[in-house]
């Protein structure tokens, strides 16, 4: 059974993730994660996550993944005591001190090995094992036969993790020293600025004037990378003894989320379905051109490493943008929750998890909370009653085509 586990950087996308599908969510209390600039969870709220998944019986990875300096020990084990109490299902952890605290004061948290660790052999993989840990997340530098190596070597019942789909970053899993150099912020800590992807100018020592590294009039981005996307190869990834598809994004938006969790869920279900050999539905590759996202590529999977830096910008650009949130079916229609102005004669597309998903909607007719007939949604998150025959359900998205 392929475990597809989404990212969860707040409540919201959290409940986005497991309504289109996702198996297991992954995310971080305020602190000693890597995504610092995501929302995050308090202690309450993580509480609150974790029940939530456990009451629908889906499972929740916190991750403690930063490269740890001494300061952080000083209030990591007040964390790790509450933490032991919440029981979620793993906590993602890079650092072996900050394992070994976990070991002794959280011992019902089980210890999955971050991608920070840099786990790219089968030796490796057997000492970490040994010391405790239950799931490995592997680096991303990894091909295919290595993942398979590293599968063969180890436990049959410990578990392997790996990144299918989102950004990449150009440092060896993440281990970067960029942002903090030229911001002061430091990638190891969670407060990444992307220096990576911003364009770069060469100077000559004793000149004052900057030649552009240019390849075209957009210049060279020398550090950015593609997105991963592997959809197209998940039976690969089965092959090679993976047993949990990561999805990266914990800053990502709700809708980003939605649609890239779908996406995959209908591609598993596609390959548990119908076996081999494996054709991703052409749909499915055409949905995940709608969210947000770079120029794709398949990492270091299948070899093609020449094929991972994006030369051409390193803005990303989405097809369809994100117009309203289902809250409620209702007699004739539906309530949505306004995310984007859109007006009357307006075509609308479904995202959803359900069979309706990709029908198109023609806006005719829709009401305020009054209960009047308006032709234009353009107050913030305005609540609309939406006329339609398409049977739409809470949590559905509803997107519209910007291009």
């Amino acid at each position: 059974m392929i475990e597809l586990l989404a990212p969860a950087g707040n409540l919201e996308r959290l409940e986005t993730a497991l309504h289109f599908g996702a198996d297991a969510v992954y995310l971080a209390y305020k602190k000693f994660g890597l995504r610092a600039f995501a929302d995050n969870f308090d202690l309450d709220e993580l509480k609150q996550a974790v029940d939530y998944c456990h009451a629908k019986n889906k499972k929740v990875y916190v991750t403690i993944n930063i490269l740890a300096h001494d300061r952080d020990f000083e209030t990591l084990p007040e964390f790790l005591v509450e933490l032991d109490k919440i029981r979620p299902d793993g906590a993602i952890v890079s650092d072996l001190g900050v394992a070994s605290l976990i070991k002794k004061i959280a011992p019902h948290v089980p210890l999955h090995l971050s991608t920070q660790a840099n786990l790219t052999n089968k030796y490796a993989a057997k000492e970490y094992v040994d010391f405790g840990f239950k799931r490995l997340v592997l680096a991303r530098e990894l091909s295919l036969p290595e993942v398979r190596k590293i599968r063969d070597f180890i436990p049959d019942d410990i578990e392997i993790e790996a990144f299918v789909h989102g950004a990449m970053c150009i440092s060896y899993s993440g281990r970067c020293l960029l942002s903090n150099f030229l911001t002061g912020r430091s990638g190891n800590n969670g407060e990444c600025a992307q220096s990576c992807r911003w364009e770069y100018f060469m100077r000559e020592k004793s000149r004052t004037d900057e030649l552009t590294m240019q390849e075209d009039e957009h210049g060279t981005y020398i550090l950015n990378s593609k997105d991963m996307n592997m959809l197209e190869h998940i039976d690969k990834l089965v092959d090679a003894g993976v047993t949990s598809f990561k999805i990266e994004g914990r800053v990502k938006t709700s809708y980003y989320v939605a649609s890239v969790v779908n996406a995959y869920r209908r591609a598993i279900d596609h390959l548990e379905k119908f076996g081999r050999p494996y054709v991703a539905p052409s749909e499915l590759v055409e949905d995940l051109k709608k969210p947000s996202h770079r120029m794709y590529c398949t990492g270091f999977y299948l070899g093609d490493v020449q094929n991972n830096e994006c030369y051409e910008t390193s803005k990303p650009k989405q097809n369809y943008d994100f117009i309203a949130l289902t809250l409620d079916s209702t007699e004739g229609g539906a309530i949505v929750e306004m995310r984007n102005r859109f007006r009357v004669g307006d075509e609308l597309e479904v995202l959803s998890p359900g069979a309706h998903h990709n029908a198109k909607i023609i806006v005719e007719r829709m009401q305020n909370e009054k209960g009047e007939d308006i032709d234009d949604a353009l107050l913030v998150k305005q609540k609309v009653k939406l006329f339609t025959s398409v049977p739409l359900q809470k949590g559905d998205i509803l997107r519209r085509k910007n291009i």
